[in-house]
């Protein structure tokens, strides 16, 4: 009993030393905020015949979205470039093919005037069709240029009205431009077929979706989005892999995006200096309906094709997005003058769709690169990812092992003691 005693204590004490270990890692990101440009957001508001339902509060849906835009556009920080998008706002008849281009830019995305901005929403009225696709390209569109984050807010009561142009595709046509613009959607008392649409487009730009029941939840989901928005980011930059190392091209450390073929592979080249190492991550986004069990590889091998290490992951269904990662240090030299070498980065995944399903555009791929000094002692956190939590970590060993001392000497006295009783 006093042996299991002192086990326990002491696997305790080692746990919580390793979770000690891992919660003070030192911070190595890849990549900085790119372009001093302003943030853009575009609020896109279906503003069709629906909207006039009375289920929010006691008041229409309409009503509950203008109150929510009035607080919004107060609460907007300055450096966010603002803009609103209609449809539907504009065309009262049945002619599904003018009701389709029914968009417009109700306020320009840039400075904001917040008087001008409200002015224009109070102008509103629920009128006519819900061309979700068309209003997404245009939005896309109404933030073309610059390098500061990018979001669409789209806030609708329905599902889109226009096929065969399907907003889920639109989407993705969207991310596929790597052009590192997001697309958060909004839900006016949904119904499932509306749920799966609106999930659908957030997750193909990698947004969120929302349901919204009350107006006080659309002000603050709004809000949040806005202020995200201001929040600095790593903007992505697009990038075309090869379908061999010799025709690849070459990255420096930093974000990329990129589609990938279901069932094929991607390479790219990376330079490394005599005593840097490498460290590259990959993740791969399931955007449309895939069957379960697939994987994601990725591997670094030389430009005669010998391997040199390799990251790998698999998956069952359960989630949208698989990641692999590797790290290669390269050691000195005693060159002064000893050449880069080239190592190429192979990413592969073994993606399937049920019959039916498009496979085009590819599915989306996310790629970080990062060249860093490789590890100079044993003490790096290079080598070991604890830096200086080696102290600490020795110091909660050691605690451990006299608390297990304690607990077992206390234990056999107390076992002494009830003996002799």
């Amino acid at each position: 009993m006093i042996t299991r005693t002192r086990l326990a204590a002491g696997a305790c004490a080692l746990l919580a030393a390793l979770t000690a270990g891992v919660a003070f890692p030192a911070g190595a990101a890849a990549g900085e905020p790119t372009g001093d440009d302003a943030p853009k957001v575009n609020l896109v508001l279906d503003v069709s015949g629906s909207m006039r339902t009375r289920d929010i509060d006691g008041g229409t849906r309409m009503a509950a979205a203008k109150q929510a835009f009035n607080e919004v556009l107060d609460a907007t920080p300055e450096e966010v470039r603002l803009g609103i998008r209609t449809l539907g706002a504009d065309y009262p008849g049945d002619d599904r093919k003018t009701g389709c281009k029914d968009t417009a830019q109700l306020y320009p995305v840039g400075p904001l005037d917040r008087t001008e901005a409200k002015t224009a929403v109070a102008t509103l009225a629920p009128t006519g069709w819900t061309p979700i696709g068309p209003a997404l390209l245009e939005a896309a569109d109404d933030l073309d240029g610059g390098d500061g984050s990018k979001r669409i807010v789209l806030i609708s009561d329905g599902e889109d009205t226009c096929a065969p142009l399907d907003p889920c595709e639109v989407a993705r046509e969207i991310a596929a431009k790597g052009i590192g613009l997001t697309i958060d959607t909004l839900g006016l008392v949904p119904n499932a077929k509306m749920r799966q649409q609106l999930s659908c487009i957030a997750e193909a730009t990698g947004g969120t979706y929302t349901s919204v029941e009350h107006t006080d939840e659309l002000t603050d989901k709004v809000n949040q989005l806005v202020d995200r928005a201001a929040d600095p980011v790593v903007t992505p930059v697009a990038t075309e892999g090869a379908d061999a190392c010799a025709k690849a091209p070459t990255l420096k450390s930093g974000l990329y995006t990129d589609r990938e073929e279901f069932g094929r592979q991607r390479w790219y080249r990376v330079d490394v200096e005599p005593g840097q190492e490498l460290r590259a991550s990959v993740s791969v986004g399931a955007d449309r309906a895939v069957n379960p069990s697939y994987g994601v590889l990725l591997r670094a091998v030389t430009v005669h094709g010998r391997e040199i290490v390799r990251g790998e992951a698999a998956g069952n269904g359960r989630t949208d997005v698989l990641s692999a990662g590797l790290r290669y240090p390269k050691a000195e030299s005693d060159e002064e003058d000893a050449p880069a070498e080239t190592v190429c980065l192979q990413v592969t995944n073994s993606f399937s769709v049920a019959a039916g399903v498009k496979t085009t555009p590819g599915l989306p791929l996310e790629l970080t690169v990062d060249v860093v000094d490789g590890p100079s002692d044993a003490g790096d956190v290079a080598s070991f990812g604890l830096g200086r939590g080696w102290w600490l970590l020795g110091a909660l060993i050691l605690a451990g092992f006299l608390a297990g001392l304690l607990w077992g000497w206390l234990s056999r006295r107390r076992f002494a003691v009830w003996r002799t009783n």
